[in-house]
């Protein structure tokens, strides 16, 4: 399991659409993927529960993926989080 704080980036932090590419990078990996803001814990795969955690731009998450591909997972959610361009 990898786990470790992110600040969220973007314009518009996670809101609709980079949830959607967040979550379209999530599905590509095997490995389990959890998104927690304020103590909240939310499966990663889930556009709803991540829109749920009202991420803003600036906001600190936290990133947990955990199975066979979680290195690579890691990376890429990570960076998708940190440097996403999308607006809105």
């Amino acid at each position: 399991m990898l786990r470790g704080k992110v600040k969220v980036g973007g314009p518009v932090g996670l809101h609709a659409r980079p949830a959607a590419e967040l979550v379209r990078a999530a599905e590509k990996f095997r490995c389990k993927v959890r998104l927690a803001k304020d103590g909240i814990w939310v499966n990663g795969k889930s556009i709803l529960a991540i829109l749920s955690l009202a991420a803003e731009m600036g906001s600190e998450v936290i990133l947990e993926v955990d199975g066979p591909d979680e290195a690579q997972a890691f990376e890429i959610l990570r960076n998708k989080l940190e440097h996403h361009e999308s607006q809105g």
